[in-house]
């Protein structure tokens, strides 16, 4: 049986990891490349960095953050924000990412997805997909938003998952919008949704408190769980959630080097 993966999640700007309650109220976190490192220790699998301000501020992400991060980290890496282009996917991945992420670009020009997976492959490009419910009852159940929730697409979240998968997306990171930094648990409709319409990896985000959460996500088909605020708070660690997963059944990868909960 494949291991579950837990990722934790760096929501960048200026250089700094912040966090904050759907991209608002943002309180510094740390600094990434300590992080970083405190996490690999701790046994994170994979480690996503998001660039949170550079598609607002129409710029791409900062490659430094990458590079400094990269040089202390061994594990997979994972780098969104602010990619429009093939040019911009290369620059990230000669910094160091391993996958590129990429979600209003993708939105407002499909074919991005294309040509990053015919360039780079299925297995560096990464759809991340923030879907909310809809506001005024109307339209799909779960919706596709983009430009960091500030704009609303009218789009099925499925159905845009499904096409981004024809299209050569290897995975997607699927955030709850709704849920995002409130720790009121993972969106499982949105989940299932969403691991119904597509047969490759899903990356369930928004919402994280507690290993119950994660338990309910890898219930309903997710292949790993992204997690920010519990870490950066220092509320739990990854060693300490996945021996709470272990205990109940979920496949995880636990290391001997791995800090004891």
């Amino acid at each position: 049986m494949l291991t579950r993966r837990i990722i934790p999640c760096l929501d960048c700007k200026d250089g700094r990891v912040v966090k904050g309650v759907q991209f608002q109220g943002l309180r510094d976190a740390g600094d990434p490349v300590e992080l970083a490192r405190s996490y690999e220790q701790q046994g994170a699998d994979e480690l996503v960095i998001l660039d949170v301000s550079a598609t607002p501020e129409g710029r791409r992400t900062a490659h430094h953050t990458v590079e400094a991060v990269r040089a202390v980290l061994s594990i997979p890496l994972t780098v969104g924000g602010g990619v429009r282009t093939v040019d911009d996917a290369r620059a990230l991945l000669e910094a160091g990412a391993d996958k590129v992420s990429v979600n209003t670009a993708a939105v407002t020009s499909p074919e991005l997805i294309d040509e990053l997976a015919a360039r780079f492959g299925v297995q560096c490009t990464v759809l991340a997909l923030d879907a909310a419910r809809p506001s005024d009852g109307r339209g799909p159940d779960f919706e596709v938003v983009i430009r960091s929730g500030k704009e609303r697409t009218g789009r099925d979240a499925g159905a845009w998952a499904r096409e981004a998968v024809r299209r050569g997306a290897g995975e997607i990171l699927l955030t709850s919008w709704d849920r995002d930094g409130t720790r009121s648990g993972y969106d499982l409709e949105i989940l299932r949704s969403v691991c119904a319409a597509v047969n490759v990896p899903v990356i369930a985000s928004g919402g994280a408190d507690h290993a119950g959460h994660m338990v309910e996500a890898f219930a309903v088909g997710v292949d790993a769980v992204l997690a920010a605020s519990i870490f950066h708070d220092g509320d739990t660690t990854v060693a300490a959630l996945k021996h709470e997963l272990a205990a109940v059944g979920v496949p995880v990868r636990i290391e001997s080097t791995e800090q004891n909960p």
